[in-house]
């Protein structure tokens, strides 16, 4: 149960920033929390910002929010969400994750940006999914095998909350509002800061490839992809696709294995699937046009292929939550 959903008095957030954490993600946070208060009418969140000693750490851009206290301070919290952003690992001191690791113990953890750098090195997230900026994945993948760090916009695993920076604190918040406090609450805040929907941890990253595939320079796989990006409603076949790529289909499908753990027509159809959910979600189409529009010869066989992905039938993506 997220925090705020079994008492009657406030959930206690804090907030531990580090040094060039990215201000905006901790402000989309904090946001969420503010108007949840100010719709409900009623307080149903306090938060505090910390640093490990209580003194002012720039932000990326230079500000230095002044701390309500240091990381000891605290009297009592429901939930830490450790705010990071550029050079974490530069930032990644012994005394932080003492500091993490001595939470973990009491409260659930949660990251901004790339706070999940820090709770991995603190061992706080092994066994755990995890989401962070496209720019971090490969290296943390690399760092922490035991992690399983996604490319979703969020994560929720237990008691791990995680997001991948820029906006998408917004989106993990108003999850937890909803998981707390009811939908409609997180859909009213949703409406009042003009965000369009709430997302979920269905939603993705957009993120460029190259940066998936880490160091490796596979060039004709990036190729491979862009051709399946750029005909969504009319699909190439696999042969389509090699050839264009000029390269044989055998190597095709090995090179999708190797660095992408899937079958080229597994990530062809993941890609159909998620532009008919965006379609689902953005526009008034209809079901069969929305299915014509990704490539599928029928309305039933997108259904079918919809609900094998995210367990729920497309019309079902429009029906408000309860």
């Amino acid at each position: 149960m997220p925090p705020g959903g079994r008492r009657d008095e406030p959930a206690s957030i804090a907030f531990l920033m580090t040094r060039d954490y990215t201000i905006v993600t901790l402000t989309s946070a904090i946001a969420v929390l503010r108007m949840a208060n100010r719709m409900s009418e009623r307080q149903l969140y306090r938060w505090t910002c910390l640093t490990l000693d209580g003194e002012p750490v720039p932000s990326s851009d230079g500000l230095r929010l002044v701390p309500d206290g240091d990381a000891d301070s605290l009297d009592r919290v429901d939930m830490l969400f450790v705010c990071g952003g550029y050079h974490c690992e530069r930032h990644c001191s012994r005394v932080l994750l003492d500091t993490l690791r001595g939470f973990a113990k009491r409260v659930p953890l949660g990251a901004l940006c790339t706070g999940a750098h820090f709770l991995a090195a603190a061992g706080l997230l092994d066994g755990y999914r995890c989401a962070i900026h496209w720019e971090n994945l490969s290296s943390l993948r690399e760092q922490f095998p035991r992690v399983q760090v996604s490319s979703r916009l969020f994560e929720v695993d237990r008691d791990r909350y995680t997001c991948s920076g820029g906006i998408s604190s917004i989106d993990l918040m108003l999850n937890l509002v909803g998981a707390a406090h009811g939908q409609q609450l997180a859909r009213a805040i949703s409406e009042q800061i003009l965000l369009e929907r709430v997302r979920t941890e269905n939603d993705m990253q957009r993120t460029p490839l190259q940066y998936q595939l880490g160091a490796v320079n596979q060039q004709r796989l990036v190729d491979a992809v862009a051709l399946m990006e750029a005909n969504i409603e009319e699909p190439l076949t696999l042969g389509e696709v090699a050839e264009y790529t000029d390269i044989s289909p055998r190597q095709l499908e090995r090179l999708f294995h190797e660095h992408l753990n899937c079958t080229p027509s597994r990530y062809y159809l993941d890609l159909r699937l998620n532009q008919g959910r965006l379609l689902l979600l953005q526009t008034s189409m209809s079901v069969t046009e929305i299915a014509s529009r990704c490539g599928f010869s029928t309305a039933a066989r997108f259904g079918k292929s919809y609900l094998a992905k995210y367990g729920k039938r497309p019309t079902d993506e429009r029906r408000p939550a309860p």
